[in-house]
């Protein structure tokens, strides 16, 4: 007759002390999205101050400031004197959470926002197969994307990525150029090097209609005349006439058939041009990235979105943590060579690969 083992009441308690940990840490992110969306956290920036000074700094309801501030408080993001009920962001914590460039952590937190939407949908698609169709993300999908990349591209694309591809930034500059973004989104990285190098052309094509009519009026606002943009699935990406250089931020991940995407990357590319790729930066192996403080949201995110939109479309779910490895391996059976990746500067998640056709 068999005997239960007996359980240990301390990892039963520790345990239960990592969960509670978890869900706190899961509403707090709630809580600094709201601080981000209501200026809340510029306010702090500007000074120490009470609930209520920090409200009509903000111009905020103080009710609501004061609650949110308390949980900020509890949860170590803000200090808080009791003496004089005043709240202090400090000016390390300021760094991660204001400004426009990329350092600002704090637009993170909307992804979680979004997400938590739809998990009914991904409920069900667990049971009945099938995905929660990239539509249904939108349109605040392109809001968010837009706040959570836009600072690093403003802070990284010009002076951080594109050196780490030997000789880009002078050929760009040069010009004669011909760069695509496939999923482009908003068109921001387009938009920033068509105004850099006026001498090369750039064109952006996304699968969704908004985000494209973002990129048009940013490109007017801009006055860049060698930037366009076109509504366009880049599985279907036009092969003639051929790009010198093609980017992809973040978005073969998410493709139905990322390896037919890559396959037509490649074809479209002169003898000899750049494949620039930016994609989350862990292993394909689940054992590599246990012990990876990014891993959890990773492997969440793509649960809730990057691998259902590909599922909904009867695709491969590759999904966020494809990994370096696949990464490699599908980049070179689509043709390329002399396969680099570089860390992003500022930027825990990602890395940039570099691939080449061969010439």
């Amino acid at each position: 007759m068999g005997t239960e083992a007996a359980l240990d009441e301390a990892r039963v308690e520790a345990f239960a002390g990592k969960l509670i940990d978890m869900y706190a840490a899961s509403t707090v992110t709630l809580m600094i999205d709201l601080a981000h969306r209501n200026g809340l956290f510029e306010a702090l920036a500007a000074g120490p101050g009470t609930s209520e000074a920090l409200a009509d700094r903000a111009g905020l309801q103080e009710r609501y400031v004061r609650e949110c501030l308390a949980a900020l408080a509890t949860s170590g993001l803000v200090e808080y004197e009791p003496s004089d009920h005043r709240y202090t962001l400090p000016a390390e914590h300021a760094v991660c959470l204001t400004g426009e460039g990329s350092m600002n952590m704090s637009t993170f937190a909307q992804i979680t926002t979004l997400l938590a939407k739809h998990v009914d949908g991904v409920s069900r698609a667990f049971k009945e197969g099938g995905g929660v169709p990239y539509e249904d993300f939108r349109p605040e999908f392109t809001e968010v994307m837009d706040a959570e990349s836009r600072g690093t591209f403003d802070g990284q694309l010009l002076t951080g990525m594109l050196p780490l591809v030997d000789g880009l930034p002078e050929r760009l500059e040069a010009g004669g150029v011909r760069a695509a973004d496939v999923g482009c989104g908003t068109g921001h990285a387009i938009n920033l090097m068509a105004r850099a190098y006026p001498k090369s052309t750039f064109v952006g094509y996304d699968l969704a209609p908004e985000p494209i009519e973002r990129a048009r009026a940013e490109a007017a606002e801009y006055g860049v005349s060698n930037a366009t943009f076109e509504v366009r699935d880049i599985a279907e990406l036009p092969a003639r006439p051929p790009f010198d250089v093609i980017f992809a931020f973040d978005s073969i991940h998410d493709q139905a058939a990322p390896q037919a995407v890559l396959d037509r990357v490649c074809e479209a590319l002169v003898p000899g041009g750049l494949f620039v790729m930016v994609d989350v930066r862990v292993s394909s192996r689940l054992e590599e990235n246990i012990g990876n403080p990014l891993a959890p949201w990773v492997y969440s995110v793509s649960t809730l979105h990057c691998m259902t939109v590909s599922l909904a479309r009867g695709g491969a779910g590759l999904g966020t943590a494809w990994g370096e490895e696949l990464a490699r391996q599908m980049l070179t059976d689509a043709g390329f060579t002399d396969i680099k990746v570089h860390q992003v500067p500022d930027d825990p998640v990602n890395g940039l690969y570099v691939a080449h056709k061969p010439g």
